[in-house]
């Protein structure tokens, strides 16, 4: 038997390097049968033992608890969720400040997932060549926000080498994430930090300012100057997966001091008496643009 971190998935193969080789593998059709909740009970960053098999293939027999993972609701009308990465020291979510453009709500959105499955999230905005000086100053205020949450944030460009060496950085020896929609230069920001890689780039269309899909499966890249690096499929939507309506603020750092001041235990802070996080809200002492995420999924979620 040997344990093995799976790198790469295509469906019905496995890649899963164990002793400095990469073996291709299947997954027994049981475990698609435990797993009723998620659409892939397998997935890239996990640990697993495997059999190997006469003609140089394996065989996975079993995979280890998770220590963390990022998940979503599940997409093309199925149901449950989707396992993105798991076993991971930090997590970036990737956005361009323009072309195509930044969401606040799907930044908001991976910073509760997260928050919920305890992995270190990271907010990268890329192609800051591309901003004006309105989109600088936006970039700032962003910065500015976010940091004052506690969250790490970084401006990315493919043209600053300054900023590509942070996120050099940023990324030695540890096993990170990119995830975020398509478009947004997370393989061209692989391809700039590592020059061993030249990964296919996709183009950003004209018509919908929205980038087109060119790294289809989630894989596990080694990085030349130490650690990993998940390279995910761009996704557009981000849903949010087993989150209550009453525990979402508990997610938000902002909300968890005023939260306390409410009348209600259970209160969902949209509309009842005497709650604190709308009064903070009111004060400033929440952002408009958090708020406004929270109601969103709040939403979302009823």
């Amino acid at each position: 038997m040997k344990k093995g971190r799976v790198i790469q998935s295509t469906g019905s193969w496995y890649h899963v390097e164990t002793d400095g080789e990469i073996i291709e593998s299947r997954l027994p059709g049981r475990f698609r049968l435990d797993e009723k909740e998620v659409t892939n009970p397998l997935a890239v960053g996990d640990w697993v033992d495997l059999s190997m098999n006469e003609d140089g293939t394996g065989t996975i027999e079993s995979i280890h608890d998770r220590q963390n993972y990022i998940t979503r609701e599940a997409t093309h009308g199925k149901k449950g969720q989707q396992i993105l990465v798991s076993n991971l020291d930090q997590a970036c979510v990737v956005q361009s400040i323009k072309k195509p453009r930044l969401k606040e709500g799907f930044i908001d959105r991976f910073l509760v997932t997260c928050e919920a499955y305890e992995v270190k999230p990271v907010i990268i905005v890329n192609k800051m060549d591309l901003a004006k000086s309105g989109g600088i100053e936006f970039a700032e205020e962003l910065k500015e926000l976010y940091t004052s949450l506690g969250y790490e944030f970084l401006s990315t460009s493919l043209k600053d080498e300054q900023s590509l060496e942070k996120l050099k950085e940023l990324l030695k020896d540890k096993t990170s994430a990119f995830i975020g929609p398509s478009g947004v230069g997370k393989t061209s920001l692989i391809n700039a930090i590592d020059p061993g890689y030249d990964f296919k780039v996709g183009e950003i269309s004209d018509f919908s300012n929205k980038g087109k899909h060119t790294t289809t499966f989630a894989r596990l890249i080694p990085l030349s100057f130490g650690g990993y690096i998940a390279d995910t499929p761009g996704i557009r939507e981000f849903g949010l997966v087993n989150i209550e309506p009453w525990e979402l603020s508990l997610f938000f750092p902002e909300m968890l001091e005023p939260r306390k001041h409410c009348k209600f235990s259970n209160c969902t802070h949209n509309h009842e008496p005497k709650c604190g996080v709308a009064e903070a809200f009111e004060s400033g002492d929440i952002a408009a643009s958090r708020y406004n995420s929270y109601l969103n999924m709040l939403e979302s979620l009823d």
